[in-house]
């Protein structure tokens, strides 16, 4: 489920569900949890290097999993799931670096909002799927992508779900450097040992000074995308959308009642 590798106080992390491209169950999302707070508390680890297996980075929410979630009253969510994932990355205080080998839906775009440095195959491509799942915004998006890329890019990763192509998320400023495939895990690699060379404790403050600001609003943001998305889950666009995802064809949101 997760590939942990450390070398000169880089700690490699790879998201290793390939054949879910990566998608994230409940199990993955307490694996990457329990990941970062180990490495935020291993004093021989300076920098975290996040990456995937296979042609995504991540597909985001398992949908399979949540249309279980949604039908079964019963289900047993994880001990961390993706609200302790979402601490977790607004907590770490120590340098994160993603190297986006592929897809990237969902998580695996919101997540940039909380790295440092970003890097990004030039084959890859990302979207934010909420909108064509009848669902809001996570991970505080609302929020950190507007910050990060500007009100009118923001809204339209937010509320068009089209795929962003690598050459647009750096022209906008989602991603720092875009690489040829075969040269981004040398490329990210370089950049992470780059930092890991400096002190933690400077690395460590410098992180701590520039998202102090930010960890009220990333708060708020997240109290307001969490209770429209208990409001809007389950409900008739999402069920529609689970439904098309489960058929193997596209949404119809047409028919849907009014206001939906």
């Amino acid at each position: 489920m997760l590939l942990v590798e450390d070398a000169d106080r880089v700690r490699t992390i790879t998201l290793n569900r390939p054949g879910a491209l990566n998608a994230f169950n409940e199990a993955l999302y307490d694996a990457l949890t329990d990941a970062l707070l180990e490495a935020a508390g291993d004093p021989a680890v300076a920098v975290v290097l996040l990456t995937g297996t296979g042609r995504a980075f991540s597909s985001g929410t398992d949908l399979v999993e949540m249309a279980e979630r949604v039908a079964d009253p019963d289900f047993t969510p994880g001990r961390h799931g993706f609200i302790g994932l979402i601490d977790t990355l607004a907590e770490f205080d120590k340098p994160l670096v993603l190297a986006i080998n592929g897809l990237g839906l969902g998580i695996g775009l919101t997540v940039i909002g909380f790295a440092d440095l970003v890097l990004m195959s030039e084959d890859a491509r990302l979207k934010t799927p909420f909108t064509s799942l009848g669902v809001a915004p996570e991970a505080a998006s609302s929020y950190l992508l507007p910050r990060l890329v500007g009100r009118q890019n923001a809204a339209w990763i937010l509320l068009s779900a089209e795929w962003i192509s690598a050459a647009e998320a750096r022209e906008m400023g989602l991603v720092w450097r875009v690489c040829e495939p075969a040269a981004l895990m040398d490329e990210a690699r370089r950049v992470a040992g780059t930092l890991a060379k400096r002190p933690i404790s400077s690395l460590r403050e410098v992180k701590r000074d520039m998202t102090a600001p930010l960890r009220e609003e990333i708060r708020r943001a997240r109290e307001r995308e969490n209770d429209g998305f208990a409001r809007l889950m389950g409900g008739p666009a999402n069920a529609e959308a689970l439904a098309a995802f489960a058929e193997g064809r596209d949404p119809d949101f047409t028919s849907l009642p009014p206001g939906w």
